[in-house]
């Protein structure tokens, strides 16, 4: 038995595989208020140790987590996902009798189904990374984002990158690399798929919280303080959660 691997992938939640990439929802940053995504592509062509292509974690606060799981559980994004194909496939119909032509209207519709059904923008400042010891080579922070948008032939693409970021005055990370990110994972789903992956991290998320009550609390049924709300907001240390985990040795089938 592969002790390391055991250890490894203890918190893993739910993986979803597409074609040579997967994403998959970690429990270790609960404790810091976090749902942590972790994205990889892989070759399974080269050699054992090498196979990784791209890694990208991402960390979710659990309130705009759970926002987000509410719009996919209720039904909003897979109603708008629906809404938008019909519109691509008016815009493909249209195209095809007009020489590729689009109307003013139907540019407008482009335009809205362009856009991500959810965006979060994230990161690391490049304070933090000069003081943990991760300093970029060009000073800049790094930027982390993910986004659900409508898929052509699938019903969704979840996507991850990172790369150069800039905070901006609210402190948000802003990226600064354009199209041309340092790391990219887009992970093909259907709706069933996306359901699954915010379904059972949910119900991951609020065993632990139960747990974590039982266990601080007990029998104590007095009115007590949430207990996020002194947790830190900073990005978790390499060092312990995310940015060391090697997926190279990750049973990639």
């Amino acid at each position: 038995m592969d002790t390391n691997y055991e250890e490894r992938n203890k918190a893993q939640i739910i993986r979803q595989d597409a074609r040579n990439c997967f994403v998959e929802s970690r429990s270790d940053a609960f404790e810091i208020g976090k749902i942590h995504f972790e994205f990889a592509t892989y070759d399974t062509s080269k050699d054992k140790g090498k196979r990784q292509t791209n890694h990208v974690h991402i960390y979710l606060d659990v309130s705009e987590f759970y926002g987000l799981a509410h719009m996919v559980l209720h039904g909003h994004i897979h109603g708008t996902m629906s809404q938008y194909k019909r519109i691509i496939k008016e815009i493909e119909d249209y195209k095809s009798a007009n020489s590729n032509q689009l109307s003013s209207e139907l540019q407008e519709k482009q335009k809205q189904i362009n856009k991500p059904l959810f965006q979060s923008l994230g990161g690391t400042s490049a304070d933090k990374l000069r003081q943990s010891g991760r300093e970029r080579p060009d000073g800049m922070s790094l930027s982390r984002s993910i986004a659900l948008s409508v898929g052509g032939k699938v019903d969704y693409l979840l996507c991850a990158e990172s790369g150069p970021g800039q905070a901006d005055a609210k402190g948000l990370i802003v990226p600064k690399y354009g199209n041309s990110p340092e790391q990219r994972v887009s992970v093909a789903m259907n709706w069933q798929a996306l359901n699954e992956i915010m379904l059972i991290t949910k119900t991951h998320y609020e065993a632990w919280l139960a747990a974590k009550y039982t266990a601080e609390f007990g029998g104590n049924h007095k009115t007590q303080s949430n207990p996020q709300k002194n947790q830190a907001q900073q990005e978790p240390s390499p060092d312990n959660i995310g940015d060391s985990t090697n997926t190279d040795d990750i049973d990639l089938f």
